[in-house]
């Protein structure tokens, strides 16, 4: 990969597509992981002065922050903090007085309330500013679903929507992210501790050969295989139940 051709190609297609839209600048989510500082550093690139980066703890790790904060002030970016803990709590009393699920199944729905919170957040700021939200999913977990449906795959553009993990670690080096970012495991901040991989069973150059190459062991390519299949609803658009012209 050429890093330099590919930043510049991304920094070209964000403003073609937010003047398309006839929008005015971009706003993102910085989680302290390498993919929103990738695309941060880039948005930034794209529109020095009207780019937005929102922090959105919601009973986060604490070093997430320190690390959104250290490289908004590294790059000059703009940021606001905004706190979903009271927020979250609300939802969540509300939501479990009616139904509560314990269990791995209660976690994860109680965790997926997070970024679907974080999506209201930054359309209520990119519409006030008549900004585009930009998504910082890259094409590994995009191709297995490792997204909340309606929460972080909410958005206007996926700049790193093309591009393996392994692609977007190689922007981070070559833009000199922190490398307590870069160094850091992966995580989508879903409870304390919870990791990418472990979430998903397979690491990230088990999924990225399997995507460029086709290759990887056997019972590794079946797990991988049967996650795209189960995810597929989340990379289409509802289906429209299509009434016969003899019905109307």
């Amino acid at each position: 990969m050429k890093p330099e051709a590919v930043i510049q190609h991304l920094v070209y297609w964000l403003r073609r597509k937010v003047g398309e839209a006839g929008a005015a600048g971009v706003v993102f989510g910085m989680s302290g992981g390498v993919d929103s500082a990738v695309v941060a550093v880039i948005a930034k690139k794209a529109f020095p002065n009207n780019c937005l980066a929102l922090f959105l703890p919601c009973k986060s790790d604490i070093n997430d922050r320190i690390h959104s904060q250290q490289l908004a002030e590294e790059f000059d970016i703009p940021y606001k903090v905004v706190e979903l803990d009271n927020a979250y709590n609300l939802l969540l009393t509300q939501f479990e007085s009616y139904l509560k699920l314990e269990g791995h199944r209660g976690r994860l729905l109680r965790a997926n309330i997070k970024p679907r919170l974080r999506m209201l957040t930054l359309y209520y700021s990119a519409q006030a500013r008549n900004y585009l939200v930009l998504g910082t999913s890259n094409k590994s977990e995009l191709t297995v679903g490792y997204f909340t449906k309606y929460g972080d795959n909410a958005v206007d553009l996926q700049p790193l929507g093309d591009l393996l993990k392994r692609e977007v670690y190689e922007l981070a080096r070559y833009l000199q992210i922190p490398d307590a970012i870069i160094k850091k495991p992966p995580s989508g901040g879903l409870w304390l501790g919870q990791t990418d991989e472990e979430e998903m069973g397979v690491t990230y150059e088990q999924l990225d050969n399997y995507i460029a190459c086709k290759e990887g062991d056997p019972g590794i390519i079946t797990k991988i295989e049967k996650m795209i299949s189960a995810s597929e609803h989340k990379r289409q658009m509802p289906p429209i139940a299509i009434v016969p012209s003899e019905y109307r």
